[in-house]
């Protein structure tokens, strides 16, 4: 029997002491009616504690924590506080809605949690009364609590979504495969209406895009002649086309058209050609998005049918964690099922059907190669998923295999085992990371650190000019003979001698 019940709010948690349940006759008419009076239902339960939440975040992280079955240390001092301490002969029972948060209370608290229906109708019943046995919380406070934590639960969720390079992928693809059938069922209207006034160009003609250029360029037939030859030749780039077009214009058998009818024909094929445009821009980005969310498996199957097979999965985390026999009939479940039920063949593949591996490959050996490519785009997958550092020279060898299979069903050649080609990628890019590095660190100049104050050298102080003896009094200027070298070009001069010497040594020499 179920002791106690914790029931989560927007505005806090709630801990209800059961005081008796209905086990048996449980889904009896006359008990489920019973939970729906508040005269009745309030025999069976009492409320023994609540806390309320600090704020909105403190709020959102709890509701966080529940939704993944983590157990909040609020949560945690809570029942701490409030449950009697589970002893040897008797241990409460505590009533939880989540089982992941269940094991994670029997695990941290050891308090025994049960997640029965009988658990779920008492949580229905509290969730019914709510306003009536939450005494604490004031009225109307509980909708404005829980429309709040919802706005902000929601917000956190999409922002934090693991998945949202995968959303644009999958969202990128289902537009352009509505645009691919758009197109096609605009540019056979196209083709039907002006094939009223010029039917030859259809046969000439076979692209949809370029017909609806050639109707809007063209418009009257009667005023098309050699002069918009050049302009014809740019549109088909072959010259040859331009001049069937214009030969097949003077001897055309379509009827007149009015301008206005003219101008409504012109109108819908520019249409045709925005379109046209637009899913061109549209595969561009496309590619460019899977090169960077999943490169491995765009170099091995490409990205159309990368992008087909993570949008059938839901995303590349879902497409990674399926095992190499689901991605192989990805997108033949009806066929599969039914072969099931007919006790038939099953599908050899579904959308790896549109690679190019599938089309090589012979009759027989068309199933093989399927599964093959699927074990194949199971591993690129993971390695798109998991990997830090996205790349794609493990999808190129990837393909790499998938080409020498081929071969080997054609020819009998020998190929290579998947752990040396694993090894010898991973070597190539730890040699490519370590040319990086040295790279980086040549590039790099070097900056000369300033010296700071600390680390200068000691500055010499300046010889005053006056010298002082041992007894610290200053010479007088008549005895202080100046010793100073002048320096001119690297050579030192001589003292200059006074001019009382210079007169001295002259008259010795006249003496002499």
């Amino acid at each position: 029997m179920v002791n106690y019940v914790i029931f989560e709010t927007a505005y806090g948690y709630a801990l209800f002491e059961c005081l008796q349940s209905e086990e048996i006759g449980s889904k009896l008419a006359n008990v489920q009616k019973a939970v729906q009076d508040l005269a009745k239902f309030g025999k069976t339960v009492k409320l023994k504690s609540f806390v309320p939440f600090k704020n909105a975040a403190h709020a959102l992280e709890n509701a966080n924590d529940v939704s993944e079955g983590v157990l909040n240390n609020h949560l945690k001092n809570f029942l701490d506080m409030n449950l009697p301490k589970p002893g040897k002969k008797k241990s409460p029972i505590l009533g939880v809605v989540d089982k992941n948060l269940a094991s994670s209370i029997k695990a941290e608290l050891g308090y025994d949690c049960e997640t029965s229906e009988i658990v779920l109708e008492i949580i229905r019943g509290i969730r019914l009364h709510s306003d009536k046995l939450l005494n604490q919380v004031k009225e109307g406070e509980l909708v404005k609590a829980q429309l709040g934590l919802g706005h902000s639960y929601s917000r956190a969720k999409v922002k934090f979504n693991v998945n949202r390079a995968d959303n644009m992928i999958i969202q990128a693809i289902s537009l352009l495969d509505q645009l691919d059938k758009d197109i096609n069922t605009f540019a056979m209207r196209v083709r039907e209406w002006y094939s009223w006034h010029f039917p030859e160009l259809v046969k000439i003609v076979n692209d949809n895009h370029m017909y609806s250029i050639l109707a809007k360029f063209i418009r009257n037939k009667n005023n098309l002649t050699e002069e918009h030859l050049e302009n014809l030749t740019e549109i088909t780039e072959d010259e040859s086309k331009a001049k069937q077009i214009i030969d097949a214009a003077r001897v055309s058998m379509g009827t007149d058209i009015s301008e206005l009818d003219m101008i409504n024909i012109e109108h819908f094929a520019d249409r045709v050609i925005n379109l046209a445009d637009y899913r061109k821009n549209l595969h561009g980005y496309l590619l460019f998005k899977m090169n960077n969310v999943a490169p491995n498996l765009s170099a091995l199957i490409g990205e159309v049918v990368g992008a087909r097979l993570i949008s059938h999965a839901g995303s590349l985390a879902n497409l990674s964690k399926y095992p190499a026999s689901t991605v192989q009939i990805l997108g033949a479940e009806k066929a599969l099922f039914r072969a099931l039920k007919t006790r038939g063949n099953t599908p050899k593949y579904g959308l790896l059907y549109h690679s190019s591996f599938i089309g090589r490959a012979g009759v027989k050996n068309k199933g093989r190669i399927s599964r093959f490519l699927a074990n194949k785009c199971t591993i690129a997958s993971r390695i798109d998923c998991f990997t830090d550092k996205p790349t794609s020279k493990f999808g190129e060898a990837l393909k790499d295999q998938v080409e020498e299979r081929l071969k080997f069903y054609e020819s009998g050649t020998a190929v290579t085992k998947n752990a040396d080609v694993m090894k010898k990628v991973i070597e190539e890019l730890e040699e490519s990371d370590a040319k990086m590095e040295v790279d980086q660190v040549k590039s790099t100049p070097s900056v000369k650190r300033k010296a700071s104050d600390e680390d200068a050298p000691p500055k010499k102080h300046k010889k005053s000019k006056i010298p002082v003896d041992n007894d610290d009094k200053p010479k007088t200027k008549d005895k202080v003979e100046k010793t100073e070298e002048t320096v001119v070009e690297g050579t030192t001069s001589k003292p200059k001698k006074k001019k009382k010497d210079k007169k001295k040594d002259s008259k010795k020499k006249e003496k002499s």
